[in-house]
């Protein structure tokens, strides 16, 4: 079963930044450029925790992934947006890590 997650990170270092960045993309979607919207198996959970472990710097960085609930069940209907909408295109779409 997979849980859908909301990971939101600030890395203060440009090359880290864009390393969280590219291995985020192979997780979930972006909702905004350090925020994404990811759907996890238990085993996918601790490989993403693994991969952004290797990256940040314990230091000065921070990853935030926020558990809002069964992917199937009422995640999406969990985020609110001000402003301009969410693009929702490919939240429906599973990622596949091989």
């Amino acid at each position: 079963m997979q849980t859908r997650y909301i990971v939101s990170y600030d890395i203060c270092d440009p090359k880290r930044l864009r390393l969280v960045h590219k291995t985020m993309m192979g997780y979930g979607e972006p909702l905004q450029y350090s925020v994404f919207c990811c759907d996890l198996s238990p085993s996918e959970r601790i490989m993403l925790i693994a991969d952004l472990t290797e990256i940040v710097d314990h230091r000065e960085d921070q990853v935030m992934l926020i558990n809002i609930g069964p992917a199937d069940g009422k995640g999406r209907q969990s985020i609110e947006t001000v402003g301009r909408a969410l693009n929702t295109e490919g939240l429906e779409r599973r990622t596949i890590i091989v």
